[in-house]
């Protein structure tokens, strides 16, 4: 019986998620053994044609060229999963959603005319059907491994979608903002990171973006409160998923 056939797709991004699958070690050879790597640049030149039964995609939509490819990469992909901050929310490269995009091209590049860019950095979903979002800057190993076992076996991926604080308290991790009155985002961040920066006693930055159920004005509102500006909250909520509706909403929020 022939094993399914995984294929990973780069669009605009930093590699790092990619690489989160090649950090799986032991994992990696479990993996290798059951799916078989079809199409994956980061680790291999060898490439095999579609269609593929599963896709990840890491990466945002940034330029014409992304918005042709990404559909040709639907097409030939039974399940495509999209895998990192950028390709679920547009990561941190959405900034440029909330600015003057010629001004900041002119800045950037001597020869702004030769740069075919989209004024916007998207999320995959904005464009093509998906059928599963993990969260992450970069994404958690063990989710990633969880996910694939769960495509293989047919069943829905046990990840869930509650918010950071939860796994501080699994932990058994002080909260820093009750505690220190430091600022977090991880009442409305989605768990994911094992609750990682609360754990060395600093505040979550929400690498994960919004959880499910994520209110981020009670929490915007308690931060100043605590001590912190108002630009101080807008660019805690501006960072790797500053284009996620709930933490976008939150920083143009108008007064």
């Amino acid at each position: 019986m022939a094993r399914p056939k995984l294929a990973v797709w780069k669009f605009s991004s930093c590699d790092g998620c990619q690489l989160s699958l090649l950090d799986c070690e032991d994992e990696l050879l479990a993996v290798a053994e059951a799916v078989d790597i079809a199409y994956f640049p980061e680790a291999t030149s060898h490439v095999e044609p579609g269609p593929y039964d599963l896709s990840l995609v890491e990466g945002s939509i940034t330029t014409p060229h992304d918005v042709e490819r990404i559909r040709e990469v639907r097409a030939q992909s039974r399940a495509l999963i999209t895998i990192g901050a950028c390709a679920t929310s547009g990561g941190i490269q959405a900034l440029r959603n909330f600015r003057d995009h010629p001004q900041m091209m002119a800045a950037v590049y001597a020869h702004p005319e030769y740069i075919d860019t989209l004024a916007t950095s998207t999320a995959i979903a904005s464009h093509v059907r998906v059928d599963f979002e993990l969260r992450g800057c970069p994404i958690d190993k063990r989710q990633l491994l969880e996910l694939v076992s769960a495509f293989l076996h047919g069943r829905k991926p046990n990840i869930q979608s509650h918010s950071t604080c939860i796994e501080c308290k699994l932990r058994g991790t002080v909260c820093v903002m009750v505690a220190k009155g430091q600022p977090c985002l991880g009442p409305v961040t989605h768990a994911g990171c094992g609750a990682l920066c609360p754990t060395y006693a600093r505040g979550c930055y929400g690498c994960f973006g919004p959880s499910d159920a994520a209110n981020p004005r009670p929490l915007a509102e308690r931060l100043v409160v605590l001590g912190s500006t108002r630009a101080e909250v807008v660019r805690l909520f501006q960072t790797f998923n500053a284009a996620a509706p709930a933490f976008r909403d939150e920083a143009h929020r108008d007064d």
